[in-house]
């Protein structure tokens, strides 16, 4: 790690964090905008770029929703799944996100891999996954994450945190007993993509942007540079 200078040293907020260094990323493949004919090999590319430079929980990233009043809310979650139909994510559909999902499927995912001055941004439409899809991700986590998932009220107020102890231990006791039980209201969601960016840090902010966007349903996409 950098030595960071202390914020007390500074006159304000402002100039610390000016002097925070960025885009400290310079090993840039000289292929590492090559475009594919749709943007999930190349994303799977870069994922593997990140994991190789060591780049903490790369499977990490921000969800962007939109709530009732028109508001955005976000979050940090795990990717679950890649492949041609989309980027896959998991919840309850008892949580916000799940709550603005149902009420609005447009969302955002935001990866961002400092280590190697990369982001991607991936814009569409959740869908629910089947049936199927939602157990096997609910049974492939731990039996703690599993009974969390189903205790848990996810983002009301905990007056008392002994229930949430007795809530959770009592679903580990059920999931141990019976070790397929699956939460009712958990859930699995595709991003099916509109549009996905793909973002190319330069020291010196010459950035590179690449653009994908979808032609139809069944008509491919289109790729775009776009100024940075």
């Amino acid at each position: 790690m950098p030595d960071i200078t202390p914020r007390s040293s500074f006159a304000d907020t402002r100039a610390w964090l000016r002097a925070l260094p960025a885009l400290t990323a310079t090993a840039v493949a000289a292929d590492a905008l090559d475009p594919t004919p749709t943007p999930s090999p190349l994303f799977l590319r870069w994922l593997e770029d990140a994991i190789a430079a060591g780049v903490p929980e790369p499977q990490s990233a921000v969800l962007s929703t939109t709530e009732d009043d028109g508001g955005v809310d976000a979050r940090v979650l795990i990717l679950k799944d890649v492949d041609e139909r989309g980027w896959w994510f998991s919840g309850s559909v008892d949580s916000p996100k799940g709550r603005q999902l149902a009420a609005n499927p447009s969302a955002a995912l935001t990866f961002y891999w400092a280590g190697v001055g990369r982001q991607v941004r991936v814009r569409g439409r959740a869908e629910p996954g089947e049936a199927g899809v939602s157990a096997r991700d609910y049974v492939e986590r731990s039996v703690t994450a599993r009974a969390v998932a189903a205790a848990s009220r996810q983002s009301e107020v905990l007056a008392d945190p002994a229930e949430y102890d007795r809530a959770v231990a009592e679903m580990v006791a059920r999931i141990e007993a019976d070790p397929g039980t699956v939460a009712p209201a958990w859930q699995a969601w595709c991003l099916v993509p509109d549009s996905v960016e793909f973002w190319l840090a330069d020291p010196g902010r010459r950035h590179q942007r690449l653009r994908y966007r979808r032609l139809g349903p069944s008509a491919g996409w289109s790729t775009d540079t776009l100024w940075p």
